[in-house]
C-alpha cells in the first residue's frame, strides 16, 4: 500500500510541475523518477517517449501510464495516470468555476508570457538531452537529418515519419546472423 501512495504523490508532484506539455516534463522526470527515486533510466524515458509519441493520447499522460506500469503492473498505471492528471484537472475545473474569461486578465496574460519562455528553455533542455541519447553512430545522424529535412523543408506528415524511421531502424539495426542476441548487428 505504501508503494501506492508514494507512486500517487511522485505523480502529483510531477502534475503540479509540468507545464509545456510532454517534452517539457522530461527534465522533471529526470529529477524526480531517475535522480532521486531511481525507478526508471533516461534510456527508458526516451522508450517511453518514443512510445507514447505513436499511441493515441497525450505523451506526458502516456509516459505516465508506462512508468506507473512498470513500477506496480496495471494498478500501478492506472493510479500513476490518474494522479499525474489530477492537478491540471483541479486547476482547470477551479478556473472553470470561479473566474469567468481568466486569459483576458493582464495579470493571467503577463504570467503566460513568462511561462512561454520558461517552457521554451525546458524544451530545448529536452532537445539537447535527445540529441545526446539519440546519435549513437552514424546511421541515427543519417535517419535524424533525413526525418528533420522531411518536416521542415516538406512538412511531411509525422505518422509517416515516425513509421519510415521505425522501418529504417529495423533494417539498419537489426542483429546480423550469427550475431549474439543482444549485439550490435547491421543489415543482413
Amino acid at each position: 500500500m505504501k508503494a501506492y501512495i508514494e507512486l500517487c504523490l511522485t505523480f502529483v508532484k510531477i502534475g503540479c510541475s509540468t507545464f509545456g506539455g510532454g517534452y517539457a516534463m522530461i527534465p522533471v522526470l529526470e529529477r524526480e523518477l531517475i535522480q532521486k527515486k531511481g525507478w526508471t533510466t533516461m534510456e527508458e524515458v526516451m522508450d517511453y517517449y518514443t512510445i507514447a509519441q505513436v499511441t493515441p493520447g497525450i505523451i506526458a499522460v502516456n509516459t505516465s501510464t508506462f512508468i506507473g506500469f512498470k513500477r506496480k503492473g496495471i494498478l500501478g498505471g492506472t493510479l500513476a495516470t490518474l494522479a499525474f492528471v489530477f492537478p491540471g484537472v483541479a486547476f482547470i475545473t477551479a478556473i472553470a468555476l470561479f473566474l469567468q474569461n481568466f486569459a483576458d486578465y493582464p495579470l493571467v496574460q503577463h504570467a503566460f508570457t513568462g511561462i512561454r519562455v520558461a517552457v521554451g528553455a525546458l524544451i530545448l533542455d529536452t532537445v539537447l538531452k535527445l540529441l545526446k541519447g539519440v546519435f549513437k553512430d552514424a546511421k541515427a545522424l543519417v535517419i535524424f537529418i533525413l526525418g528533420f529535412a522531411l518536416s521542415a523543408l516538406f512538412n511531411t506528415n509525422p505518422v509517416l515519419l515516425v513509421t519510415a524511421a521505425g522501418v529504417a531502424g529495423f533494417f539498419l539495426y537489426r542483429p546480423q546472423k550469427g550475431a549474439a542476441p543482444g549485439g550490435k548487428g547491421g543489415p543482413v
